[in-house]
């Protein structure tokens, strides 16, 4: 089990480490191709999943409404711990109930599960990803527009590849392959540039930070083993969302911290020492899981 541990989280490490180091040598400025990577691989990988001949729908209500239940319920365990360490409830709540499930956890689901695992892991990153752009925008700013979320690509994609796969339409090979060939460029770079951004990790706020560390994957964790029972998910399905739960915040609450200034050295601290932390967390829940 051992050997299986290390050959699931060695590949996503050295990935993580190689964007570490390289960009603790040369600086680069990822800016350009994190937009490429939301704005064409990642919703390239998004559309070429959901058009398979493989995804069904409707297998994946019961893990839909557990995501849900996941992400939401996140809230209201991180609250209290908020109140009670007297920070911000918009400071540190959003980033315990939106995880990295982009970066981290689609190669990682991966990894762990195979190939066969992608349609219900991209299942998830839709639903962490709507609610963020839907939720966790409103939580932040109550002015915040629902229309919004018709402009983000990874959305349209998600629309256009359910509708495909609603219709029964079977995607023509003249551009199935260049969708996929596109989508497959996504899941490496997101741990490349996962790397670069933990060298800004700010240890100024390290209190902060590694409490966020310890509340995200433990309240996921919390939500995620009962629901998953109680909706009596198919085993790998299950496996799937306690993973998912135990994820670290996503990279994407800095950004929107920082969009409406809410507190984003805070935010940023307790986002790259999550995912710092998840160096040992993960590989302790996947232990579990096999």
């Amino acid at each position: 089990m051992l050997w299986q541990l290390i050959s699931i989280v060695f590949p996503i490490f050295a990935i993580v480490l190689l964007g570490f180091l390289y960009a603790r040598k040369h600086s680069p400025d990822m800016a350009a191709a994190n937009k490429l990577n939301i704005d064409i691989f990642v919703p390239a990988l998004v559309f070429d999943v959901l058009t398979s001949k493989t995804f069904n729908l409707v297998d994946f209500q019961s893990l839909t409404i557990a995501g849900i239940c996941v992400v939401l319920g996140s809230a209201i365990i991180a609250w209290p711990v908020a109140r009670f360490s007297g920070y911000q409830f918009k400071t540190f709540v959003p980033p315990m109930m939106f995880n990295n499930s982009g970066n981290l956890g689609l190669p990682l689901f991966v990894f762990a599960f195979g190939e066969k695992a992608l349609p219900a892991a991209v299942v998830l990153f839709i639903i962490e990803n709507t609610l963020h752009f839907s939720v966790g925008m409103k939580m932040l700013s109550s002015s915040s527009s629902l229309w919004t979320l018709f402009k983000i690509p990874i959305l349209l994609a998600t629309i256009a590849g359910l509708t495909v796969s609603i219709l029964h339409f079977q995607m023509p090979a003249l551009l199935a392959i260049p969708i996929k060939m596109l989508g497959q460029i996504s899941i490496p770079l997101m741990l490349f540039s996962l790397g670069v951004r933990l060298i800004h990790i700010n240890w100024q706020d390290w209190k902060i930070g590694l409490i966020g560390a310890i509340v995200s994957p433990l309240s996921g964790l919390a939500i995620a083993v009962p629901v998953g029972y109680l909706l009596d998910l198919p085993a790998q399905q299950y496996s799937l969302l306690i993973l998912f739960g135990a994820l670290p915040p996503a990279v994407l609450n800095f950004m929107i911290a920082e969009r409406y200034n809410q507190q984003p050295r805070h935010v940023a601290s307790i986002v790259m020492m999550g995912n710092l932390a998840a160096i040992i967390i993960i590989p302790l829940v996947l232990a579990f899981l096999l």
